[in-house]
C-alpha cells in the first residue's frame, strides 16, 4: 500500500498518527509511508526519527491574534496545496490520512482535488478546524470518543484512538523503581515532557501538605522544573522525578492518575483501566481538553477538575473520593475499560484497506 499521512503542531496530533503509519508497515510490511508536515513544528523531528520520508510545507494555522501570519497564509495555503498537488503525482498514493492539525488542510484539500481517496482521524471530542473543514469530502472519518460521531454524520466510524494499543504493549515500570512502596496506593500527578509552572504553582500546596494521606505521591514536574521543586519543603510521602521516558508502563503500577486531558493521555489511561483526575488545559483550541475530560466524567470513568477550581482542599477531596472507596473505584476501572479501544490500529488500518481495494 502506498499511503501519504499527515499530522502536526502536538504530540497528540502526530502520535496517533505514527501509530497508524506502524500499523500499516506491520500488517504490509512492503508499503510505502510518506509523512507530510509543517517546516518548523515537532513533527520535523519526531518523524525522521522513526525512519520515515518527510516532506515539510511552509504553513501557519489561523490565530487570529497573529495578523501578519493569517495573512501570510492567504497566500501560503494555495503554495501548499499545489506542492501537496505535486508531490501526490510523484508519489502516487493510494490513499491520503490527515490526522489533526492545520498542516492537514492543505494535504487533504489537494488529495481531494486530484480524486485520492481520504481517511480523517479525529482525537478529540471536540473536532478541530481542520477537521471539520475537510471532512465532508472525506471518503471515511474515524473518531476517538463516540461524542464526536455527530459532527461527521453518516461517513464516521468510531475507531477509538491507536496510541492506546501501545500502552497496553509497553512493558510495566514498577513504581518501587522511584522508592515508593508496593503496598501503599499510589497517585501519580503528569504535567508533560517539559512540565508546567502554572500547574507547579497550583499544585504546590498540596504537595507540601498531604502527609497525613494514607497514599503516596509521585509527581512528575518535568525537566524544566526539577530542580525548583526539588528545593521545596515537600511532604514525606511525596516523590519527584522530572522525566519517565516509559510513562505508559509505570501508569500500570499505580492507582490513581492527575493530568491533562489530552486526547493521546486519555486513550492511554483508558485502555490501562486506570482511574483518573483531569484537569484540562484552559489555553487550547475549542477548549477541546474540557470536552474530553467531561466525556470521560459523564461516563463515570474519571473525575474533572478546571483549572481555576484546583487547590489543596479540591485535590484532598477529589482524591479520596476515588481512593476511599473500593465500590466506586472498581467502578471507575471498569467503565474506563469500556471507553477504551484496544484494537483501534486494526480497526483503522481494515477501514483504510476496505476504502483502497473499493
Amino acid at each position: 500500500m502506498r499511503v501519504i499521512i499527515s499530522a502536526g503542531g502536538t504530540g497528540g496530533h502526530i502520535y496517533p498518527a505514527l501509530a497508524i503509519a506502524r500499523k500499516i508497515m506491520e500488517k504490509e510490511f512492503d508499503s510505502e509511508i510518506l509523512y507530510i508536515g509543517t517546516h518548523n513544528r515537532m513533527e520535523k523531528d519526531i518523524v525522521p526519527m522513526h525512519n520515515i520520508r518527510y516532506e515539510a510545507i511552509e504553513i501557519y494555522g489561523l490565530t487570529k491574534s497573529n495578523i501578519g501570519n493569517d495573512i501570510k497564509d492567504l497566500y501560503l495555503i494555495p503554495k501548499a496545496i499545489s506542492k501537496c498537488k505535486k508531490i501526490m503525482k510523484e508519489f502516487k498514493p493510494d490513499i491520503v490520512i490527515g490526522v489533526g492539525g492545520y498542516v492537514t488542510f492543505p494535504v487533504i484539500k489537494a488529495a481531494q482535488s486530484l480524486g485520492i481517496k481520504t481517511f480523517i482521524h479525529e482525537q478529540n471530542s471536540i473536532p478541530g478546524k481542520s477537521n471539520k473543514w475537510v471532512a465532508k469530502k472525506a471518503d471515511l472519518v474515524g473518531v476517538s470518543f463516540k461524542d464526536s460521531l455527530k459532527y461527521f454524520g453518516d461517513n464516521a466510524i468510531y475507531t477509538g484512538n491507536p496510541t492506546g494499543t501501545k500502552a497496553l504493549d509497553n512493558e510495566t515500570i514498577p513504581r518501587t523503581k522511584f522508592g515508593l512502596h508496593k503496598n501503599k496506593k499510589c497517585v501519580l500527578f503528569v504535567n508533560g515532557s517539559l512540565g508546567s509552572s502554572v500547574m507547579n504553582e497550583l499544585f504546590l500546596p498540596f504537595l507540601k501538605n498531604c502527609e497525613n494521606e494514607d497514599y503516596e505521591v509521585l509527581y512528575i514536574t518535568g525537566k524544566n522544573y526539577y530542580d525548583d521543586l526539588k528545593n521545596e519543603e515537600l511532604s514525606s510521602n511525596v516523590y519527584l522525578e522530572p522525566f519517565v521516558d516509559n510513562l505508559s508502563g509505570l501508569m500500570k503500577d499505580v492507582d490513581l492518575i492527575v493530568s491533562r486531558a489530552g486526547a493521546s493521555s486519555i486513550a492511554e489511561i483508558t485502555a490501562l483501566g486506570l482511574p483518573s483526575i483531569f484537569i484540562p488545559s484552559p489555553y487550547v483550541a475549542n477548549n477541546h481538553q474540557y470536552y474530553n475530560a467531561l466525556s470521560i466524567k459523564e461516563h463515570k470513568a474519571g473525575e474533572l477538575i478546571e483549572q481555576s477550581n484546583v487547590t489543596e482542599e479540591t485535590l484532598k477531596k477529589t482524591i479520596d473520593k476515588i481512593l476511599s472507596d473500593n465500590k466506586k473505584y472498581k467502578e471507575y476501572k471498569e467503565n474506563a475499560l469500556k471507553l477504551s479501544v484496544p484494537d483501534s490500529g486494526n480497526i483503522i488500518y481494515n477501514a483504510i484497506k476496505e476504502l483502497v481495494e473499493k
